[in-house]
């Protein structure tokens, strides 16, 4: 690789590629040694093309959740089963990665600053921003970028655009599907909410078990498929229709959004 090869946002892989090699290592213990990640489906990974793909997630954390992901993604290139034991996997990370995010949590400091440089495609929220509830037109650059990243590789984006549980998808998603024509994979998270703060960088509870579930990609007409169908499908993909509250109640969900609450005024940062 040149030494000052560049992505297509400008961005030197060279320095890319040492951002992620040094956060992989301080990260790799906070889902191998506090925490315990539990891994299915990463076989799956190994089989998908080299680009035009979009994972879709349930998002828990600001940046845990991603982190999960880089170390999940390149153990499982390098052929581990399911498993991200022995580091060694984050020396040679995928660069073609992204992930979609807020550009406001993003700018919100020197850390997210570096973690944006390692794939962040940065979007303005159309529904929130400082807090509040707004309501804007969406961007074309927007658009334009996550389309450029998927073009260019894998791009993970969580549909929901928030970490509070059972909330709408975001029709934008299906917009971007059925522009871009990705091969669609969903993923199912959990334990981050309980084992991290909510910006995911402080550990609030060791010994929790963490999942990711890699499910087979989507089946999706691109061409005939409603928005609403699409948007339906990636509900049920991801595990966050309505139907499935059977197995966490309202209560439940406020409980924990207070428990974490109460926690985090606690936090030390990285514990």
């Amino acid at each position: 690789m040149p030494l000052f090869k560049r992505n297509p946002f400008g961005h030197h892989l060279f320095l890319k590629k040492w951002i992620i090699r040094i956060f992989g290592v301080i990260s790799h213990g906070r889902y191998r040694k506090f925490n315990n990640l539990q891994i299915e489906g990463s076989q799956i990974l190994r089989d998908l093309p080299d680009r035009k793909v979009l994972f879709i997630s349930n998002h828990q954390t600001y940046f845990a959740d991603v982190a999960a992901m880089f170390h999940v993604f390149n153990a499982s290139l390098s052929g581990r089963e399911n498993s991200i034991k022995n580091i060694g996997y984050i020396w040679q990370p995928k660069l073609n990665f992204y992930f979609v995010a807020a550009g406001e949590t993003m700018r919100s400091g020197f850390l997210p600053k570096l973690f944006a440089y390692a794939g962040s495609v940065s979007i303005d929220r159309t529904w929130r921003s400082a807090g509040k509830d707004v309501k804007r037109q969406v961007k074309n650059t927007d658009i334009s970028n996550i389309g450029k990243a998927i073009d260019d590789g894998w791009v993970v984006t969580f549909p929901q655009g928030t970490t509070t549980p059972f909330k709408p998808i975001r029709r934008g998603t299906a917009h971007i599907i059925k522009t871009y024509k990705p091969i669609v994979v969903p993923i199912v998270i959990d334990g981050f909410r309980r084992s991290f703060d909510k910006k995911g960088l402080n550990i609030k509870k060791r010994n929790v078990l963490q999942s990711m579930v890699i499910k087979e990609p989507l089946e999706i007409d691109y061409e005939n498929e409603e928005i609403a169908d699409i948007v339906t499908k990636i509900e049920y993909a991801i595990e966050q229709h309505p139907s499935f509250l059977k197995v966490l109640s309202v209560k439940e969900i406020e409980d924990l959004k207070a428990e974490e609450s109460a926690l985090n005024k606690k936090r030390k940062f990285w514990s």
